[in-house]
């Protein structure tokens, strides 16, 4: 019987990071080829990052790499959501890379990590995205699903 390839293509991935990443990336758990969580920090000296941690989820569809990974912040007591204009105040993210426009089957766990961090650090403004209550509270699609108007590049 035959590994998938997502199987496949993951293991590859979970050999590299767990023997090493970038600074500022940490993997806390990749049991399964499904769900991953990862912590991520803000290196630079941006006041609205410093001294935080966010936790990453990715969940892996059968189709990965061609399909991208579904990845959202998640809050926990020591793991805020961070505060930026295209990040939604229940973890959502939007940004092309995570969307079938984006997304290349070259990228990979550690290249979306580092272009999150990246986000965060270019980031100056302390806000959520316009509409983030009505958006929060109306949502009942996954973040795969929904279909993000990327038009913003200033962020």
């Amino acid at each position: 019987m035959s590994v998938p390839f997502a199987a496949k293509r993951l293991g590859k991935e979970l050999n590299k990071i767990s023997s090493s990443l970038p600074p500022g990336i940490e993997l806390v758990s990749a049991d399964n080829f499904e769900e991953w969580l990862l912590d991520i920090k803000v290196l630079d000296n941006n006041p609205l990052y410093q001294n935080q941690t966010y936790r990453l989820k990715f969940r892996f569809s059968p189709s990965y790499p061609i399909e991208p990974p579904e990845v959202v912040f998640i809050q926990l007591p020591d793991r805020p959501i961070p505060i930026h204009p295209h990040i939604y105040s229940n973890g959502i993210i939007c940004l092309d890379l995570l969307g079938q426009q984006g997304w290349s089957p070259v990228q990979n766990v550690e290249s979306v990590c580092m272009s999150l961090q990246s986000m965060l650090t270019g980031n100056s403004k302390n806000e959520r995205p316009p509409g983030d209550e009505e958006f929060v509270r109306a949502n009942t699609m996954r973040p795969k699903d929904i279909q993000f108007y990327y038009h913003d590049n200033d962020v």
